[in-house]
């Protein structure tokens, strides 16, 4: 017998019938999955790729959340305490910088730097990464800091800047695919000086290749390295955080560059500066780079620790692996170009007079770079400003080259964030400030509880920035000053907010929040 549909039994029917309603369930199911994964995105590096303007396209974001009550709090995460580090986050992974207080593992007992590498759904460990402390002198590796650096996540691979000054390129699944690349030594290298290595487990980083900026280049780092990888093609390029000696009164590795670029697959030195920074740092070589195409050529943007913006031109793929080489300079911009020059220590601790620097990173945006800087934070003069620079000159362009000057209170240590012809920046005078991106005139100043080390993130129109008094602000963006809402965490935050797949994540000395909807 058959079933009016000519030639297919009704047993045959039925069953495919029956797969028709399978495909159509399982279509709609990957469907949804696909959707709700595309809604939203990575940030993958601190700051917008290559620009690093503190924007994201994120939607959907909070505009308001309640600790006590627990409101739109996703989830929260101990740190230990004395965190100072901006989370990533990328396939599935969230990755920030702490240290060893909370002694996730019983063989590291005391204080070491720790890199947690969390799962994005619950914050629970997949696996960390745990560095020694460098012996010695404490400047070279300040004690109970955690990872100060923002790890680079490209594809599965991470590249950050140890607490010892290391490069490292990380497997992001860490030992849980077996332990991959041409390092093997992962048990000694988290067992501290005069101890066996360690078993290594499948909570363990795992560690493909190692450069030692202290052993390779003769660097002299001061209190933490501070630095975020910028990725193009295949080269990764950073400032190497050469500072002066405990003193503070010269720098030991006088030689040593202040940016390199490496090769991302080997760790390989492939570039290095050729400016001789050495006696012209006042403090250390904080700011990472930014990268940006002006007039059809790409450019690496760097801050330099002697208060100058350089413009450098990019390596090309075709670049030699065999030989460094120098890179190349475009153009340079003085931001203080009153300021000491020569003897610059003598002018230490003097709150009038003194060189300036620069710990934020530029910015590049429509062919101008936006960067803050001034007196060092702890050392120097209180003059601080904001300025706009055209990037399309060449050569010394520092009676040129600025279109704009805004004087900000005391210090400030912040990478702007541009948005809709407007900037936001913070300083050490308790404020966070908004400006028009084309002329630098100002709009308005929200007051914040304390001063601020973190940058604003601008996100889903509104302003999202922290203090260190543990206040934290979210604000309509725009011309009008708006206060969505204000609300007080449990410590001080250094760090600038991060979005990712509608949620925001906030990081305290001692805790990471995720906060969503």
């Amino acid at each position: 017998m058959t079933f009016p549909i000519v030639g297919i039994k009704k047993s045959n029917y039925l069953i495919q019938c029956k797969l028709n309603l399978l495909y159509l369930v399982l279509g709609f199911q990957l469907f949804t999955i696909a959707s709700c994964r595309s809604q939203g995105h990575d940030s993958p590096q601190w700051g917008e790729k290559y620009s690093r303007n503190m924007v994201s396209d994120e939607t959907g974001l909070p505009e308001n959340f309640n600790l006590e009550t627990g409101k739109n709090i996703k989830w929260s995460v101990s740190i230990g305490t004395d965190g100072y580090a901006t989370p990533v986050v990328a396939n599935g992974k969230v990755l920030i910088g702490a240290n060893n207080a909370d002694q996730r593992d019983m063989r590291h007992e005391g204080d070491r730097g720790v890199l947690l590498c969390l799962n994005e759904s619950d914050g629970s460990l997949c696996w960390q990464l745990v560095v020694p402390r460098i012996e010695g002198d404490r400047h070279n590796d300040w004690p109970m800091i955690g990872i100060c650096s923002a790890p680079t996540v490209e594809g599965n691979r991470v590249y950050v800047l140890t607490n010892r000054s290391e490069v490292l390129c990380l497997d992001l699944n860490g030992q849980t695919d077996g332990n991959d690349g041409t390092f093997q030594g992962e048990g000694w290298y988290m067992a501290p000086s005069g101890h066996f290595p360690y078993e290594v487990t499948s909570k363990d980083a795992d560690i493909l290749w190692s450069y030692d900026l202290k052993q390779e280049l003769g660097i002299c780092p001061h209190d933490s390295p501070h630095a975020s990888i910028l990725i193009d093609g295949d080269f990764l390029y950073l400032n190497t955080c050469n500072g002066v000696d405990y003193r503070h009164l010269e720098t030991t590795g006088i030689n040593a560059p202040g940016l390199i670029a490496l090769d991302k697959r080997t760790g390989r030195l492939v570039a290095k500066d050729n400016e001789h920074f050495g006696p012209r740092i006042f403090h250390s070589t904080w700011s990472s780079p930014a990268m940006g195409v002006v007039n059809g050529q790409k450019q690496v943007f760097f801050a330099g620790p002697d208060g100058i913006v350089y413009g450098f031109e990019a390596l090309n793929e075709t670049a030699s692996r065999d030989q460094v080489q120098p890179f190349r300079k475009i153009w340079q911009f003085d931001c203080d170009p009153k300021a000491p020059k020569t003897d610059i220590h003598k002018y230490l601790n003097n709150k009038s007079i003194s060189p300036s620097n620069i710990m934020g990173m530029p910015v590049f945006y429509k062919n101008r770079i936006y960067v803050a800087g001034g007196g060092d934070i702890w050392w120097g003069k209180k003059e601080a400003w904001l300025k706009c620079i055209d990037a399309t000159k060449k050569g010394d362009i520092t009676n040129t080259g600025e279109i704009w000057s805004f004087p900000l209170s005391q210090h400030s240590v912040t990478t702007p964030a541009i948005s809709k012809g407007l900037v936001y920046a913070t300083d050490c005078g308790k404020n966070l400030h908004c400006v028009d991106a084309e002329t630098g005139k100002p709009y308005w100043a929200q007051q914040l509880r304390m001063d601020s080390w973190s940058s604003a993130l601008v996100a889903d129109n509104k302003v999202y920035v922290g203090s260190r008094g543990g206040d934290f602000w979210i604000l309509r963006e725009g011309k009008t000053l708006t206060v969505l809402d204000s609300i007080k965490l449990d410590n001080p935050i250094h760090s600038t907010p991060v979005a990712a797949h509608g949620v925001l994540y906030i990081s305290t000395m001692n805790k990471l929040y995720a906060i969503k909807k």
